[in-house]
């Protein structure tokens, strides 16, 4: 046997039985044997002992009435100690590295710094895309798709915090000391609600298109903005085109890389 072919060896029993805990996982409430057994695409009679392995070890336990089953304390100190080491960074950059590699687009992360998006993180495009951005940008809140993704998630109260006297706000008009106002606020993040991105279509740089999408940790807090763009020519504007969408799934997988429960099925 090759050396790769032992990297590949699995055992099954582990991941049928994991299926289990899969399903618990995203179920809102403790399951009957028989709902469980189901979902996870077994009879009742072979799930049953892999719970009660699982209970034994805590993974899983029982309710004293009706007897369904819900994770246990094990689980529980598990996901506790994958929450603590979660790296946003990290998790989010092998699903910039795939998005950048389908759609030959530049794609960039930003987080909120102390004069608003900050960009952290960028992939140059397949094809050349001259554009003054780099490591350390600070992107306008309004007028671009980065910015806007941050506008449509975080609390307004934040936004106000990055228009200080030397916050990029004040250096486009703004007065300082001022965010966005309620009007405009309500306009990017119906854009958001209705799209699923926020989009800059020609500007401001003209002739690129941007759509950008925000990435949440557990506990529902934007982290991460990731953002792909390129000229018009390679990134159309279509809020249902090939780009959007690209965006928009690569911000919910890093989202459920920080925990964030996926949409039910």
């Amino acid at each position: 046997m090759q050396q790769g072919d032992k990297a590949q060896r699995a055992i099954q029993s582990i991941e049928v039985g994991g299926r289990l805990l899969l399903v618990l996982a995203d179920s809102a409430e403790p399951l009957a044997l028989k709902d469980l057994a189901a979902r996870a695409g077994l009879s009742a009679s072979r799930a049953h002992p892999y719970l009660v392995s699982y209970a034994r070890l805590g993974l899983v336990e029982q309710e004293q009435l009706g007897a369904r089953y819900r994770l246990g304390p094990a689980a529980l100190r598990i996901g506790l100690t994958c929450l603590h080491q979660l790296d946003p960074m990290r998790e989010a950059e092998p699903v910039i590295q795939e998005l950048a590699a389908q759609t030959g687009h530049a794609v960039m992360l930003a987080v909120w710094g102390n004069f608003g998006p900050t960009v952290v993180r960028l992939i140059e495009a397949r094809q050349a895309l001259h554009i003054a951005l780099r490591v350390g940008s600070v992107m306008a809140l309004l007028e671009t798709a980065t910015g806007r993704a941050f506008a449509a998630t975080l609390p307004a109260e934040r936004l106000i915090e990055a228009a200080g006297p030397f916050g990029e706000l004040a250096a486009r008009g703004r007065p300082a000391g001022r965010g966005p106002s309620p009007r405009e606020l309500q306009a990017v993040r119906d854009e958001m609600a209705r799209h699923g991105v926020t989009r800059a279509a020609g500007s401001p740089l003209p002739g690129v298109n941007a759509f950008s999408a925000a990435a949440f940790d557990h506990e529902g807090t934007p982290v991460l903005v990731v953002t792909a763009l390129d000229h018009a020519d390679r990134l159309s504007a279509d809020w249902d085109g090939a780009s959007a969408r690209a965006v928009r799934e690569a911000a919910a997988r890093i989202s459920q890389r920080l925990g964030v429960r996926p949409p039910a099925r």
